[in-house]
């Protein structure tokens, strides 16, 4: 797969060429119809070939037969997720799988790595939902992801989800890759949070990348999808053959809706990002306006917001607030930062309350739409603190975002 689509980036010029231009044109040659728009294809079998000269037994076939738009059964290959494959793989800058759902995503890649140990922090619960069953077949023993590097053993594997789930903090990759290399571990990044165009994992130490495609990668709240990533094509070949077994292979309808997204992936992700900075930046300037000490904004802050802000909410959490960070930070996501971030309020009761009396945000799980959506965390993850609200910026006119969250709080206070 990985060298027939270099040579069909060859043949067609995109080397070098633009996100946006990639995720239009990188499937351009698989196409063997007429249609503009690719058809969804729904088949699970195809017909060998007529002539009996044509026909090559599985023997003797190679990893990516299936590529060439030489298909026999969709759990090992199918026209729809080749075709988001390969538009994604230049995107995220590695050979790609699709999978089921994210964390069917991360479960082949515990059992490609079958680590001895995982080093993990807080997160996404359902990543420690998924370590949890492998662990009752494996023995794998989890330890804290800021764990010192002796204790780390060859073969073990750092799961780095960053930005983080559902705070929306970022972590140093390189500084992870150091460390587990040190030990001879691996580091699994969970870019999530941090889709193409924000973070390119690899650049900065990482061994594999994994997205819940459902997210970013999808964009529409309408498709699960998990993605991973990795720059060795033996490593790649040993996840396409164990994704056959496995069976968490992408559906049809989903890798069509999933060609469909990336087209628009990097204008989304774009602003999306602008966005989510610029509520936060409001935010944290109103949290923090006529206080000794206030870093200098020019975000514009009326006294009434300041004060229904300072009354109600405890605490911002985002990338983009992590100033003593930006050295590395600004290289690691040059582009802007995560479209999610976390709301600490003073009360459980207000953060149980607010998203109800929002119009502009959908109070439900899950993040990555065009669409905004604010969850009360504690409905989903038992995990995290009561008073936590995650907000996923969508593409709505960020000032109508915050003129929601202040009519809102002013209708609790």
């Amino acid at each position: 797969m990985a060298e027939e689509i270099k040579q069909s980036f060859a043949s067609m010029d995109l080397e070098g060429r633009g996100r946006s231009t990639v995720a239009l044109h990188a499937d351009d040659s698989l196409n063997n119809v007429t249609d503009v728009s690719p058809p969804i294809h729904l088949s699970t079998t195809f017909r060998y070939a007529e002539n009996p000269d044509d026909l090559v037994p599985e023997s003797d076939t190679h990893l990516g037969r299936e590529q060439t738009n030489n298909f026999i059964y969709s759990r090992c290959g199918a026209p729809n997720s080749t075709r988001f494959e390969t538009i994604l793989a230049p995107l995220v800058n590695g050979h790609c799988l699709a999978y089921s759902s994210g964390l069917s995503a991360l479960h082949a890649a515990l059992v490609f790595f079958n680590p001895r140990q995982i080093a993990i922090g807080k997160g996404y619960h359902g990543s420690h939902g998924v370590i949890g069953v492998l662990s009752r077949l494996t023995g794998m023993k989890k330890i804290d992801r800021d764990c010192p590097a002796e204790q780390l053993e060859k073969g073990d594997v750092i799961l780095l989800e960053t930005p983080l789930n559902p705070h929306g903090v970022s972590f140093s990759i390189e500084s992870y890759a150091k460390k587990a290399h040190s030990r001879g571990a691996y580091v699994l990044v969970d870019s999530t949070f941090g889709p193409p165009g924000l973070q390119d994992p690899f650049k900065w130490g990482a061994d594999m990348v994994m997205h819940s495609g459902t997210k970013y990668l999808g964009g529409h709240s309408d498709m699960l999808c998990g993605v991973l990533a990795t720059q060795r094509k033996d490593w790649y070949a040993s996840l396409f053959h164990d994704r056959q077994y496995i069976g968490s292979v992408m559906g049809n309808l989903e890798s069509w809706l999933g060609i469909r997204s990336l087209r628009t992936l990097e204008i989304r992700v774009q602003r999306l990002s602008q966005n989510a900075t610029s509520l936060v930046s409001w935010l944290d300037a109103a949290l923090h306006k006529g206080k000794e000490g206030a870093p200098e904004t020019t975000v514009t802050v009326t006294d009434e917001e300041a004060s229904l802000i300072q009354r109600t909410v405890a605490k911002v959490n985002h990338s983009s607030l992590q100033k003593e960070d930006m050295e590395w930070l600004s290289k690691q996501m040059p582009n802007g930062f995560g479209p999610v971030f976390s709301i600490m309020m003073k009360e459980e009761k207000i953060a149980r309350a607010l998203p109800s009396k929002l119009h502009f945000f959908h109070h439900a799980t899950s993040l990555g739409g065009v669409e905004s959506l604010i969850e009360w965390r504690a409905m989903s993850d038992s995990s995290v603190e009561r008073e936590l609200l995650r907000v996923s910026v969508g593409l709505e006119n960020w000032q109508d975002l915050k003129d929601d969250i202040v009519a809102g709080l002013k209708s609790l206070v």
